[in-house]
């Protein structure tokens, strides 16, 4: 029988927990007033980390029935991570961990882990044949602590090792975890034990990769003595050691342990500011994975495990501070510019446009955002508005009917209703900023003086906002104009929100092929960079090349463009999509009165009915979809 095709590189098995991470820098974890909540666990902070680095990897655990056992999955879904191995418990919640970040010495931690679903991982989860679809299976000390987790994990190896799988283990020594420490000391790293020395020295012959700090291994090799410890370890394993010695890296030993830690293989370190250690290990064992099952020798594994653990400590977070394939290539190219990794802006850029989620190279977008062209009509009323909004929503579903690609763009004054109705709907979801028709540029009360407003949007929604602006503009309107866009910028990136920049020159002054260039370049040099671009339809062939040439050499991981419609006629849309669909960076469109006009007049009047008006509006907007996927298809042919 022909060996098992191998579909994944890598299975982590073990813990996995939501964290909620403490907003505020420098302060008690009594004093946090806010939380931001990721994924966390090492083994499931590992799974997402090399898939990042772009290894195939899956996660054997539990989590609960619950809202944050469906938030796990869902983000290691995001992430690329295969989740089949994922087993929902029905009796156990979710782990919670809060955590703080006090100073670059103290990280405060409370593990709510009573009873938690990843803790009744059994052997019943651990599927043979799914395990054997790997190259490797990864393990962590922490689920050696118990005897039910521990089962599973043997069998994992056992299985693991009989079909020739390599195996690693990540010690990750918390004494908390194996009760010796109590509730208020999440924090510390270490405290002797002789039964979890015991424990680990006898399934440590299982490995082919161990890794740990030096307390850590001072745990598995039972002394203090580093070196004595290493060879402790070496008398029961011939794995390769990986010993991580904080800001001087870490040393890999294959062989006989040397007198010294500096006789092991290294690789280069890097210079940083430390400003969270938590997560650091996983973000470490990340690159190393990736390094080892790359069959890189030792010093570039070292070098990657190096790099992803300097993002780790300069950022907020364990899992949303690792790096992309693209993003550590980028960083050990370039090299450090700014020891605080996350006020290195071009770094920054990198790292957030290379790990967004979701595959949007398609956008079938149906606008009805629309507020002042809405409130201008015949029968037009606030609450009439906000139920024809939700008729809106209903035609997009339909059209969409759980396909990928679609979306709508809608406001929360006018259409808050249908905005809550499509949360988790699976539509992309862009939500405008601007107050209708401004200039300058004003935006909704609601954002507030600060842009504090969006500390409420959901993470899904995009922001949207246009701005009627021309490079002709006089020196006051555009100085006032780019400051707001700047600052919403950078309100966005602050509040994890894509941003949508919508420009409209042709309402402003004559244009030619340049302008819309010009415009988009003078914002990437104010150090703008919007995820989406709407435009204007171009007449000709050299405005939309010059307008594409802007964007991809100032920002070559954008999301794309989208032409919006400017209440035009079919027929001229479809010569409008027609020339813009020859330029791969145009992922769609964002059209509305094209789609609602006529249906919002006889709904407000009261000359349609509701279904009526979801018919109609649904058979434009199909029809604008299918006339899109044609003129695109067209020109992939």
């Amino acid at each position: 029988m022909a060996p098992q095709a191998k579909t994944l590189d890598v299975i982590t098995i073990g813990r996995s927990s939501v964290d909620l991470y403490g907003a505020q820098i420098g302060g008690r974890l009594e004093d946090m007033a806010s939380f931001q909540k990721y994924i966390g666990g090492s083994p499931t902070n590992m799974a997402a980390g090399t898939a990042r680095l772009g290894l195939k990897s899956a996660l054997i655990t539990r989590v609960g029935d619950e809202h944050m056992g469906r938030f796990i999955r869902e983000e290691l879904a995001k992430e690329g991570v295969d989740v089949r191995g994922v087993k929902t418990d029905p009796g156990r919640l979710t782990a919670l961990v809060l955590l703080g970040i006090r100073d670059d010495k103290q990280f405060p931690l409370i593990f709510y882990r009573e009873n938690c679903a990843d803790m009744a991982l059994c052997e019943d989860d651990i599927d043979g044949s799914f395990l054997v679809e790997a190259r490797s299976v990864v393990a962590t000390g922490t689920h050696l602590s118990n005897t039910r987790t521990e089962a599973a994990v043997l069998k994992a190896l056992t299985l693991a090792r009989k079909h020739g799988l390599q195996t690693a283990l990540d010690i990750d020594y918390r004494p908390n975890l194996w009760g010796l420490a109590g509730h208020g000391d999440g924090e510390s790293r270490f405290i002797e034990s002789a039964a979890v020395t015991a424990k680990l020295q006898a399934t440590l012959h299982l490995f082919d990769l161990i890794v740990g700090t030096e307390e850590e291994f001072h745990i598995a090799g039972g002394t203090t003595d580093t070196i004595a410890a290493l060879r402790a370890v070496r008398a029961v394993s011939p794995a390769t050691l990986v010993c991580k010695r904080g800001p001087m890296g870490a040393a890999a030993f294959t062989g006989a342990i040397p007198d010294s830690l500096d006789d092991g293989e290294t690789g280069p370190g890097f210079p940083i500011e430390v400003f969270n250690v938590l997560g650091a290990g996983d973000g470490f064992m990340s690159g190393l994975l990736k390094g080892w099952l790359d069959g890189e020798p030792w010093p570039v594994a070292l070098k990657y495990a190096n790099a992803c653990g300097a993002f780790a400590v300069s950022r907020h977070g364990c899992t949303p501070a690792y790096p992309s394939w693209e993003e550590l290539q980028f960083f050990l190219h370039r090299g450090v510019v700014e020891k605080a990794l996350r006020k290195d802006a071009a770094l920054e850029q990198v790292h957030w446009a290379t790990n967004r989620h979701r595959d949007l190279s398609t956008m079938r977008v149906f606008a009805f955002d629309h507020r002042m062209q809405l409130e201008q009509m015949e029968g037009a009323t606030p609450a009439k508005i906000g139920a024809f909004k939700e008729l809106c929503l209903q035609a997009a579903l339909r059209v969409a009917n759980g396909q990928p690609g679609y979306g709508i763009l809608c406001d929360s004054r006018l259409g808050r209703d249908a905005l809550f109705q499509a949360a988790g709907t699976g539509l992309w979801i862009g939500r405008p900023v601007e107050w209708p028709g401004s200039r300058p540029l004003t935006l909704e009360p609601e954002l507030g003086p600060d842009f504090g407003g969006l500390q409420e949007w959901p993470l899904e929604h995009v922001v949207k906002v246009l701005c009627f602006t021309h490079p002709d503009d006089d020196a006051d309107t555009k100085a006032a104009q780019e400051d707001t866009v700047r600052r919403l910028f950078h309100a966005c990136r602050r509040n994890r929100l894509e941003m949508l920049l919508e420009i409209i020159p042709s309402k402003v002054a004559p244009t030619d092929d340049q302008t819309s260039a010009q415009i988009i370049q003078r914002f990437y040099d104010l150090g703008v960079y919007p995820d989406w671009w709407k435009l204007e339809p171009f007449a000709t062939d050299a405005a939309w090349a010059n307008a594409c040439a802007a964007i991809t050499r100032n920002d070559p991981h954008v999301r794309g463009i989208v032409v919006l419609g400017l209440d035009a006629s079919e027929a001229d849309l479809a010569a409008s999509l027609t020339l813009a669909a020859k330029q791969a960076l145009v992922k769609g469109f964002a059209i509305g009165r094209t789609i609602f006009g006529d249906a919002a007049r006889g709904w407000l009047k009261g000359d349609l009915t509701d279904a009526d008006a979801v018919q109609m509006m649904s058979d434009r907007y199909a029809r604008l979809a299918a006339l899109w996927d044609k003129v695109r298809e067209g020109e992939k042919k």
